[in-house]
């Protein structure tokens, strides 16, 4: 009963507060600045620790709990490559940390509409060449991400792949965000966080001149082959439901072993309530469970 209600009040404030924030007609800066307070409610577990930190000249935020890192987790987060950062992620990495038992690196990649298309990409690709050069195995390192940092993930891992480079252990996905074209958008009965127009102006601003059916924009229409196992979760109230089951469609039928998990009544990205949430708390559990089934010892 008490996490119902705890459910109904979450839903609530992220329909009253974050989804009118989420909105075309707010300036990015402002969007920005609102986001990062709205954050200060995803919490990360006691006794997490953060270091600040600079990978190839990015800025980076480590997370880690406990004694013991089997690896490194490179974590893409979300904001519809125009908002976010990795301060404001700091509740979800954490939980992945203390889930995973590894160590959780995620970058501050630069941000449209100052810096498009590739500049996300070319950053995440940078933060993940640094941790090998620091001493991790390829396959002592997983990608995960949320929403945008969701299809970043997909589209780094193929990147790597077209390029003949080591792959990730693993990919992990929150509510990825994967076809910028919004063709097949879901509509859901209830959508608390985001808005179709509002995420549609972002996908200009991150594509600038180049076509939001470009693969490594819109992973979706890319190729498959060859990645590494991919988890997707995803809530049903939220506009990205197609995204994701499309994406562990194709994944499939290029014979990547995926698994898809809906999570019924709820919406984009929970797992920031992890640790308040019970669902949110057991969804990024089974994210670390896959992070550790794949990793190289």
């Amino acid at each position: 009963m008490l996490q119902h209600l705890l459910e109904t009040g979450l839903r609530q404030t992220m329909n009253r507060l974050v989804r009118p924030t989420l909105h075309p007609a707010v300036p990015v800066s402002v969007q920005r600045t609102l986001i990062s307070q709205a954050y200060r409610s995803s919490v990360p577990p006691r006794g997490c620790r953060f270091q600040s930190d600079t990978l190839a000249d990015i800025p980076v935020i480590r997370s880690s709990f406990g004694q013991a890192t089997r690896g490194a987790v490179l974590y893409l987060h979300g904001g519809a490559y125009i908002i976010g950062s990795a301060a404001t992620h700091r509740g979800i990495t954490g939980h992945l940390a203390r889930a995973s038992g590894c160590m959780v690196v995620a970058p501050d990649y630069r941000l449209a509409p100052e810096h498009p298309f590739p500049a996300a990409l070319d950053d995440a690709e940078a933060v993940w060449l640094a941790l090998i050069e620091e001493g991790f195995t390829p396959g002592q390192i997983a990608i995960a991400g949320d929403s945008a940092g969701g299809g970043l993930a997909i589209a780094l891992a193929m990147r790597l792949r077209d390029r003949n480079q080591p792959l990730p252990a693993s990919l992990t996905v929150f509510s990825p965000w994967t076809d910028l074209t919004q063709e097949a958008l879901y509509s859901p009965e209830c959508e608390p966080v985001l808005q179709a127009k509002w995420t549609a102006k972002a996908a200009k601003l991150y594509a600038a001149q180049e076509s939001l059916r470009n693969p490594l924009i819109s992973p979706v229409f890319g190729n498959f082959e060859g990645l590494p196992p991919i988890l997707i979760q995803v809530g049903s109230q939220e506009i990205l439901l197609n995204d994701a089951e499309r994406l562990a469609e194709a994944a499939r039928m290029a014979g990547v072993k995926t698994q898809l998990e809906v999570f019924n009544n709820l919406w984009h990205v929970f797992q920031i309530h992890s640790g308040q949430l019970e669902r949110a708390t057991a969804a990024v559990k089974t994210a670390g469970e896959h992070i550790r089934a794949y990793l190289a010892d």
